[in-house]
């Protein structure tokens, strides 16, 4: 028997599938291989499995030899053993994964750091919400496209994060805030002192920044959309050409009954001339 601290296969009903449907093992052997229940098994190969799974080659996956796979078919008491253990998936260094039905939610996340803990640089931001710069600089200058429908949630109950890593970030933001406390003072003064046309002009030119930075969004959203578009025309012309050339195969087939239709046909027109 194998030990019972075999490694399993990295994707064990996938694994069971393709073993059930290329090889002569028994359902004990694919069982005992893959760790599952022989019911599993045999669920699989009567297609009564609840999620059908599509077949993973463990030979290919180098998990299996096809000696190991010959031997087990020929002796039906013999255990397989794993070749090569299956390497571990780690998370490797990168941004945040997000699951797709969470990302719809990532700009209440943001909106509600930016109005709670202003102290949290966006590069915290995201590194803990998983998002951009330009998101968190849109949101922030309300220049963001879905601005309307934007309103502020803790990403805590969000789902974004963990509650823990939020009071960390917003701890070590303090902390950073608290050396620099006393230099708003300085940044006041400086502020009183301009007039109010240096006032109207930084205003201005950040209103153009702004409106650059929604232009430059639009236009990426529209290239999207039209990539979008053309993909799906390729994917329909495809389909199409397929029909055509399925109809252009199938046609031969009924020439042979056109032409006997045909031949009594000639038959009758002789007869009436002789007649």
């Amino acid at each position: 028997m194998a030990s019972k601290e075999q490694p399993k296969p990295l994707m064990p009903h996938a694994t069971a599938t393709w073993l059930v449907d290329h090889t002569g093992l028994s359902f004990e052997q694919i069982a005992e291989f893959c760790g599952l229940h022989i019911l599993e098994v045999q669920a699989m190969a009567d297609d009564l499995a609840g999620s059908k799974y599509t077949g993973r080659d463990p030979v290919h996956a180098g998990e299996l030899t096809l000696g190991e796979i010959k031997t087990g078919e020929e002796d039906a008491e013999y255990s397989l053993k794993m070749h090569k253990a299956p390497v571990e998936v780690t998370r490797t260094k990168g941004p945040r994964y997000t699951p797709v039905s969470k990302r719809q939610d990532k700009p209440d996340g943001i909106a509600w750091l930016l109005r709670n803990h202003p102290e949290v640089s966006d590069a915290q931001i995201g590194k803990l919400i998983g998002t951009t710069r330009n998101t968190i600089g849109a949101i922030r200058e309300r220049s963001h496209w879905n601005i309307q429908n934007i309103q502020p949630k803790d990403p805590v109950t969000l789902g974004l994060c963990a509650q823990r890593e939020l009071d960390a970030v917003v701890a070590k933001a303090a902390k950073r805030a608290g050396v620099t406390e006393d230099a708003p003072v300085a940044d006041e003064t400086v502020l009183d002192t301009r007039s109010d046309k240096d006032k109207l002009i930084e205003e201005l030119r950040a209103e153009r920044a702004a409106n650059e930075k929604a232009a430059a969004q639009a236009a990426q959203e529209a290239e999207a959309e039209a990539w979008l578009a053309d993909k799906r025309a390729a994917e329909e012309a495809s389909a199409e050409e397929v029909v055509d050339v399925e109809a252009a195969f199938a046609a031969p087939e009924s020439a042979p009954a056109e032409e006997e239709a045909e031949a009594p046909a000639e038959g009758a027109e002789g007869d009436d001339s002789q007649g």
